[in-house]
């Protein structure tokens, strides 16, 4: 049985909640519970109860919306594929989504939808479960031709150079490819070919990207894409112009950028090219097709600045490339040199294990011996086989020999001084490239080179399957694959701004870092009864509570200016 009672305490009553019951045929208090004041008592009574809480994933979804509120997309996109009639969301809304898919929780098309409505992106970009279909996303994609997705982009890069005022002094220029799910027998899309897999997968058809960035930020300013078994001197070929008009777009002082790329591109044609445009350039060369310059000594070349390039010497010189003459630079990296030396000592390991092993095996053969015997013509393939990979063949001399009975014996040698060749030649070297003269030493025709990886980490992120992730892609035609690279690259320009923006204030971070603390940022909304004498109920919005990192964050990026009031 429950009563209430009431104590003075200093004068003021106070209530509490007594709960007796009979112990031994006794009445006993065996529960007391303090209740406070009666004003306290009345203000709990008359509190609103919370009817229904909502929690909606807020950190990812706008920190990346507002790199693109100042990247301009939705106005950028509307202005160049202008919608029939007003009626529904915008194509600039529609791609805009997409690419902040691809930046937060990478899904398939059917997929967004749910996702859509359990970010803040509900109330910044509101479209119904109806609109967001994936019938309805691609009756939208496909008015946006392959010269609307060129137009549109280079609006955005200059919208990124001029806002965020990066520096272009440094571009680079790199490709790869990426598998796809296409039927074989789909004749509707040209685009993916079957070729070499950078990711393996060699049995499926590959799309080929090629992509223009920045040296500050890794930001893309132009992508291109090709057919999957198009080799990239072909591809750099057929981009170059389109490559040289960016630029000219992006810089009035289009001369004084310096554009690197790989040796992949090179051809006396794309050299040519490339001396009649604008740009500067540095490039690589295949060390096989110039042995006078693998054969210069550690001992001849200078030690470059050890405080920018530690370990790294170098020899310069002038010579002959594809018919003009360039300044050639012949390096040595130390550290190259030990992680090649390391990998070349496993593969070497690996033959002769397998050597041997195959060696063992046809010694302990007899004609006598039951089932199908080995022949010299199937030794002989499966030492092709084994001695496959760079090098390997130089590096071993195998010999095949036949017992009276036919049966075949396998002899090999491990050839020690072509291993010594090997490594005072080949090993640790580059061989660089240049339009370059005396304006530009050796530390920046090295460092201009090496800044290749900033290119090399955005095709990393894009094969990251938790954020930016270009895979899978079923897509059945050039034109969706094509509006696919665009918002998969354009992710990448946000995502990439958002992480500099970051780093010029002192928190340098990851994509995958960043974006795991700021999706794990929560906007949480509850919802109350209507207290007395109103018929509205109460809403209250707050953010979920963050670590020190993600204040920090949340701080130098401005978010609370989303927070719902």
């Amino acid at each position: 049985m429950a009563s209430l009672t009431k104590k003075i305490v200093h004068g003021k009553p106070y209530y509490y909640l007594r709960e007796s019951q009979r112990v031994n045929g006794k009445p006993k208090i065996v529960r007391t519970i303090y209740l406070g004041s009666a004003e306290s008592i009345k203000e709990r009574l008359l509190r609103p109860k919370v009817e229904e809480i909502s929690i909606r994933e807020f950190g990812g979804s706008v920190a990346a919306y507002s790199i693109a509120e100042a990247l301009d997309v939705v106005a950028t996109v509307d202005r160049h594929v202008p919608k029939r009639g007003h009626q529904g969301p915008s194509v600039g809304q529609y791609l805009l989504l997409a690419a902040l898919n691809r930046c937060v929780a990478p899904t398939s098309k059917s997929q967004i939808g749910s996702w859509h409505e359990k970010t803040v992106l509900a109330r910044l970009l509101p479209l119904t479960a109806n609109q967001l279909t994936s019938q309805r996303f691609w009756d939208n994609m496909e008015r946006i031709s392959r010269e609307q997705i060129a137009a549109i982009e280079q609006e955005l890069a200059q919208n990124a150079v001029t806002r965020f005022g990066l520096d272009l002094n440094c571009l680079l220029f790199d490709a790869t490819n990426f598998f796809t799910f296409l039927d074989s027998f789909n004749q509707r899309a040209k685009l993916p070919q079957r070729g070499h897999a950078k990711q393996g997968h060699d049995n499926l058809r590959l799309l080929g990207l090629a992509v223009l960035a920045t040296t500050d930020g890794d930001v893309p300013l132009l992508h291109h894409t090709y057919a999957g078994n198009q080799h990239d001197s072909v591809m750099f070929h057929s981009v170059v112009d389109q490559l040289f008009a960016r630029c000219r777009a992006l810089s009035e002082e289009v001369d004084q950028i310096t554009l690197v790329f790989d040796k992949g591109n090179n051809s006396e044609v794309n050299l040519d090219l490339v001396e009649q445009g604008p740009l500067h350039f540095v490039g690589s060369l295949v060390p096989t097709q110039h042995e006078d310059l693998i054969a210069i000594q550690r001992q001849q070349m200078r030690r470059l600045d050890p405080s920018q390039l530690p370990a790294v010497w170098a020899y310069r010189t002038e010579k002959k490339v594809f018919d003009r003459n360039r300044t050639v630079l012949v390096t040595f990296n130390q550290q190259l040199f030990n992680a090649q030396q390391k990998t070349l000592t496993r593969e070497i390991n690996k033959r002769k294990r397998k050597l041997e092993k195959l060696q063992d095996k046809l010694q302990r053969t007899r004609p006598e011996d039951r089932g199908k015997k080995p022949t010299v013509a199937g030794i002989e393939n499966n030492v092709k086989e084994i001695l496959r990979g760079r090098h390997m063949k130089d590096l071993f001399s195998t010999q095949l020999t036949k017992t009276q009975e036919g049966l075949p014996r396998l002899r090999f040698q491990f050839r020690e001084a072509e291993y010594r060749k090997l490594k005072s030649t080949f090993m640790g070297k580059t061989i660089l490239f240049t339009d370059h003269g005396q304006d530009w030493s050796d530390e920046q025709i090295v460092l201009a080179y090496r800044a290749q990886h900033h290119v090399e980490a955005d095709f990393r992120r894009l094969k990251d399957p938790r954020y930016l992730s270009f895979r899978p892609t079923f897509h059945w035609t050039d034109q969706k694959l094509r509006v696919h690279a665009f918002y998969c690259v354009l992710a990448l320009m946000i995502l990439n701004l958002l992480r500099r923006k970051l780093a010029q204030s002192g928190i340098v971070l990851s994509i995958v870092e960043m974006m795991n603390q700021l999706t794990d940022i929560n906007e949480v909304t509850l919802l109350y009864t209507a207290p007395q004498r109103s018929k509205e109920p109460v809403l209250q919005t707050q953010l979920s509570k963050m670590n020190d990192q993600q204040k920090k964050l949340a701080s130098v990026l401005g978010l609370d200016r989303f927070l719902h009031n």
